[in-house]
């Protein structure tokens, strides 16, 4: 990796450290992501971002069953290699209009417990529910879009 390859690669880490992950998890998903070839083997992603074998093996598991990386093996080839799941970010996407489902209707819950009297914070857990709402009507639109127009480009 060239200097501002290795910049990506950290700012990716740290964005999905931000996220809520281990910073390895960005740190491998933002390496596959400009990897040539795309598909890497456990001991060059090792050597790449200067991590234990150990690891990449727990970070790159914790990938595949979050389903955001596959494991592919080649005919002739021992070692097993992984790359960034084709298709992976509209399906992030189509998760998370299912995640703003759930909040929407926590929200219903939350305007059902309240009184009419309580209005500021009525006011509040509408806006949560309203936005969320909102959300769940245009997402699915917007990742179906996505799928008839823009992964024409990347076919």
């Amino acid at each position: 990796m060239d200097e501002d390859q290795q910049h990506f690669v950290e700012e990716f880490g740290l964005a999905l450290e931000q996220a809520g992950l281990p910073r390895m998890v960005g740190r491998i998903w933002g390496y596959l992501l400009i990897s040539d070839p795309p598909h890497q083997s456990a001991e060059s992603l090792a050597k790449a971002l200067q991590a234990s074998r150990g690891s990449i093996s727990t970070t790159t598991r914790s990938l595949m069953q979050m389903g955001l990386i596959d494991k592919v093996s080649f005919p002739g080839e021992r070692r097993d290699y992984f790359r960034i799941r084709p298709g992976v970010w509209a399906d992030l996407l189509e998760q998370r209009a299912r995640i703003v489902s759930d909040w929407r209707r926590l929200a219903e819950r939350g305007l059902a417990t309240m009184s009419s009297e309580d209005a500021e914070s009525r006011r509040r857990i509408q806006e949560m529910h309203d936005v969320m709402a909102f959300y769940e009507r245009e997402l699915p639109a917007l990742t179906e879009r996505w799928r008839k127009e823009g992964m024409k480009g990347t076919a």
